[in-house]
């Protein structure tokens, strides 16, 4: 019997097409300054919570028993929302992105919850501070020209935890599972 193939995971505020069609509306000027950079498909827009990375497809159920514990234990009163009103250039990693300039406690809170799990759990997840923002162009190599960005809200009920796949043409996303965000 083969090896099964680690995955790479990670977990996230998922949007609905429409909200990224929202956020897609209102950054076209943006994205179409960052021509010579490798501009993000809207498909793959998200809000990273928690980031795993190579887990081995056999603690996939670990992985999920500590999102349950999480999704029981932290009561965010139904919904986390985020109003994206600015374009950011983050000139060491090479990023554009549109950000959320009021922070979201919520967000914060279950960013370390699901932090505290996954070691609690056994696992290694990137220990960065949840920083609110959805990545549109990677290999930025300057500010781009048009920095205005017309407020969009996105709101959410429930996180994902997400398989990565890369293929030739870039990152494959998968939603394994979703938990609600009103404890239930």
């Amino acid at each position: 019997m083969a090896a099964q193939e680690p995955r790479r995971l990670f977990f996230a505020l998922w949007p609905t097409e429409a909200m990224r069609a929202a956020l897609l509306a209102v950054t076209g000027e943006a994205r179409a300054a960052l021509a010579d950079a490798r501009l993000i498909p809207a498909e793959n827009w998200h809000l990273t919570l928690a980031f795993l990375g190579s887990v081995a497809s056999s603690a996939l159920d670990t992985v999920s028993r500590a999102a349950s514990e999480v999704a029981h234990q932290v009561r965010l009163g139904g919904r986390i929302e985020f109003r994206f009103d600015h374009l950011e250039f983050w000139a060491r990693p090479q990023l554009a992105c549109a950000s959320a300039r009021d922070p979201s406690p919520a967000a914060e809170a279950l960013a370390q919850a699901l932090r505290e799990a996954l070691l609690r759990a056994g696992f290694a997840p990137d220990l960065k501070p949840f920083r609110a923002h959805v990545t549109l162009a990677r290999k930025v190599l300057h500010s781009p020209r048009a920095l205005v960005l017309s407020p969009v809200t996105w709101s959410f009920g429930e996180f994902a935890l997400i398989d990565s796949r890369t293929a030739p043409l870039g990152s494959l996303y998968s939603v394994l599972a979703t938990w609600p965000l009103d404890g239930a």
